[in-house]
């Protein structure tokens, strides 16, 4: 019996049957007049709906595109212009996953194999038994906002470069003048040249900064991942951050727990002096990278609290390992929260005022932690202190001994 059919009975079939029609007459209506491109496939790879938008940016008509597999029509390429397999494509990682997901730096290859850059959010489509039949995507085109951005990356990048070396120059000649070996000042000049040697040094990490700033927004931060048990690498790192705090007399602690804490979740966690068990957590990062993301944290903690104590930890369960560190500040007004990881954002008030920085720590440790698959955030209240989160996907036991091994062989040549 067709659709349109109708029925003695009342033509209750006929009023449903044009509801139904006059309702994807709608959807079609508005989804044709998004400007971004939007794709439906079902869970059989086959793609149904294909906007006015996504012929523009792909160079496929619907006509051509509606009723073909969707791995025929829509790929991505890396950096290289390389085609990336079909488990890389977005589709493919929402259908078998049943999970959203998000490229902000996708580059899309055309129908005449011209490659554009996209911004790409698919999201999949559930039925009442959460089964994925589908998934839509929409992708828009940020070809323009990316050359922008290169060409605003590049010129911070050349310019911060080729500054550091008259500073870092002018640094070096203010601590000879500094140096009773090498020259005598007065009390009064010594005074001056601290003040300058300080000043300098401030301005050399702001060209850093912004060196760094710039190589994370267009990928070309170095990093070289391996294994690390995170446990004992942030042990190790709190041995050589302890003076800092306890300069200022703050008391500082390290605690270790087996339970993962997520945003608004409640914490528990071991005092490590105590004799536990405790879990090899594992994860692959850069060390490097993560200790500057880590210094970063502990020494804004530091920076920010006058008096009480800081708490570094580690928890994790099977899938994620997570660092935190407390402190017992001022704390972060509600309103500056959602802000603090963008670049060059400072909060803005009394007990910030006095103290230096450059507004860009807190956007490289985001960018850096996004480089394994991280996330960092920050809970906080006034007047009761901040904390700073830090979940880390986190390497199966087995696998991490197996990856260590052949870390060891490449180490050693064998």
């Amino acid at each position: 019996m067709g659709l349109f059919s109708r029925k003695d009975s009342g033509g209750k079939t006929a009023e449903v049957a044009s509801s139904l029609a006059s309702e994807k007459q709608k959807s079609d209506i508005i989804v044709n007049s998004i400007d971004d491109a939007v794709i439906m496939v079902d869970d059989q790879n086959v793609v149904h709906v294909f906007n006015p938008g996504a012929s523009k940016l792909t160079g496929w008509t619907a006509t051509e595109a509606e009723n073909l597999d969707y791995r025929s029509l829509i790929k991505f390429v890396d950096e290289k212009n390389q085609l990336k397999g079909d488990e890389l494509n977005p589709f493919f990682m929402v259908l078998g996953s049943g999970r959203p997901y998000r490229d902000g730096n996708a580059i899309l290859q055309k129908k005449d194999n011209s490659t554009v850059s996209v911004d790409i959010a698919v999201t999949p489509l559930l039925n009442k038994e959460k089964q994925v039949t589908g998934a839509v995507a929409i992708l828009r085109d940020v070809q323009a906002q990316r050359q922008q951005e290169k060409q605003r990356a590049d010129f911070i990048s050349t310019a911060s470069h080729e500054m550091r070396t008259p500073v870092a120059a002018i640094e070096g000649y203010l601590a000879l003048a500094l140096n009773d070996r090498v020259s005598k000042v007065d009390a009064n000049a010594r005074s001056y040249l601290e003040k300058a040697h300080a000043s300098t040094q401030h301005l050399g990490k702001l060209f850093q900064d912004l060196l760094t700033s710039a190589k994370a927004e267009d990928g070309r931060l170095t990093s070289h991942p391996v294994v690390v048990e995170f446990g004992d690498f942030v042990e190790k790192l709190v041995e050589d951050l302890k003076f800092t705090a306890e300069k200022k007399g703050l008391l500082l602690e390290l605690l270790m727990g087996s339970q993962h804490r997520t945003s608004g979740g409640s914490s528990s966690a071991v005092d490590v002096s105590q004799k536990v068990v405790k879990p090899l957590l594992y994860v692959n990062v850069d060390p490097d990278r993560i200790r500057e993301v880590i210094t970063n944290l502990f020494d804004n903690a530091v920076k920010y609290t006058e008096s009480g104590r800081i708490s570094i930890g580690v928890t994790g369960d099977k899938d994620i390992v997570q660092f935190h560190i407390s402190d017992t500040g001022p704390g972060i007004p509600k309103s500056d929260i959602v802000h603090l990881f963008q670049k060059f954002y400072r909060v803005d008030n009394s007990s910030t005022r006095t103290i230096g920085g450059t507004g860009l720590g807190l956007f490289i440790s985001r960018k850096i932690v996004e480089l394994y698959n991280g996330r960092i955030w920050v809970e906080s209240e006034e007047g009761k202190g901040s904390t700073f989160y830090i979940n880390l996907p986190r390497v199966d036991g087995s696998k991490a001994q197996k990856m260590l091994q052949e870390q060891a062989q490449n180490s050693t040549g064998l």
